[in-house]
């Protein structure tokens, strides 16, 4: 956190412990659609077209929903996704807004009701890069391009009557809370992890607060860590980079404790789709349950830090994202 002192901690929410779901670290996407129906739900992946993306999209379709997957580089979404029926495939830029809105424009023609926002697409520990407002490249993505995109398709999913949306965080929030002084490192020196961990807790913050905004409306928020998972999320990680974390061996081979793919995207479609979950929101889920708030200060992978789940950090940060994006949701 350098100099910048975090402001809050209050665990603000009673229902932050686990619900024993009945599933767990190793429960995959389709374990957790077992006997559930979702024919004819309208979902948006972003990012559904690579990684535990792709997975959340597989099941979801293969389950009889309509999953459309807007995607930064459509032919490379379109040949992942080729063959998958009930699928569609769109352009959208996180990073770029003009592209935000013309998706969301043209969902929004169609007249369709949005049951299940699935914001997934992220980028993890780049190298400084800035979108063409100067904000810093994780936080643009991963956050505000989502608090954007969420926004525009706010009245789609007012229309389905009953709806959720769920934002992908990570257990890397535990390595930074945001930053609402200086979001875009112009004062302070750039650290990569220090970045990611800022848009994680900005993923959990955009859950709490937009739930409290929301659930009048039964459109219901989540935030999730999916686990760890050897993806293409990676992608800015050399090797040796992630020999010395232990996340590779010498020969390559993925550590024990990752998931698969399919068992990363349990917890998304877990939080997406749960009857477990009705009446409630605002929550950080993770291994397909509800995660365990821990102290700033606890050991371990597991658990969300109190600067994730704060709603004053996560209402300031509503007021930050709406400045910065000029999006508003007109609740």
């Amino acid at each position: 956190m350098g100099a910048w002192r975090f402001r809050y901690g209050r665990m603000t929410s009673s229902q932050q412990h686990s619900i024993a779901s009945g599933f767990g670290h190793h429960s995959t996407a389709h374990d957790v659609l077992a006997g559930l129906d979702v024919k004819n739900r309208v979902v948006i992946v972003t990012g559904g077209y690579s990684g535990l993306g792709l997975e959340t999209t597989r099941a979801l379709a293969a389950a009889g929903a309509q999953v459309i997957v807007p995607a930064r580089t459509p032919a490379k979404a379109q040949e992942a996704l080729a063959g998958l029926a009930g699928v569609e495939q769109a352009a959208l830029d996180l990073a770029d807004p003009a592209s935000i809105d013309r998706f969301a424009v043209a969902f929004l023609a169609s007249g369709r009701p949005l049951h299940i926002l699935i914001n997934n697409a992220a980028i993890m520990a780049s190298p400084l890069m800035r979108d063409s407002r100067g904000f810093e490249a994780q936080f643009a993505t991963n956050h505000l391009g989502h608090f954007h995109l969420t926004a525009r398709l706010w009245p789609a999913l007012r229309l389905a009557g009953k709806a959720r949306v769920v934002s992908l965080s990570s257990i890397g929030h535990r390595r930074a809370p945001v930053n609402l002084d200086d979001p875009n490192f112009e004062r302070s020196a750039y650290d990569k992890w220090e970045a990611y961990g800022r848009a994680k807790s900005a993923n959990a913050l955009f859950a709490v607060g937009l739930d409290a905004r929301s659930s009048a409306f039964n459109v219901r928020a989540f935030a999730v860590h999916p686990g760890g998972i050897m993806t293409d999320l990676q992608r800015f990680m050399p090797d040796e980079e992630k020999r010395a974390m232990g996340w590779i061996d010498a020969e390559g081979r993925v550590a024990e404790g990752f998931k698969s793919p399919a068992q990363g995207a349990a917890t998304s479609v877990w939080c997406a789709t749960s009857p477990r979950l009705e009446g409630k929101g605002g929550l950080y889920c993770e291994d397909c349950d509800v995660a365990q708030a821990v102290p700033a200060d606890a050991p371990g992978w597991s658990g969300v830090r109190p600067w994730a789940i704060d709603r004053a950090a996560a209402d300031e940060l509503w007021r930050l994202s709406e400045a910065m994006t000029g999006a508003r949701f007109g609740f």
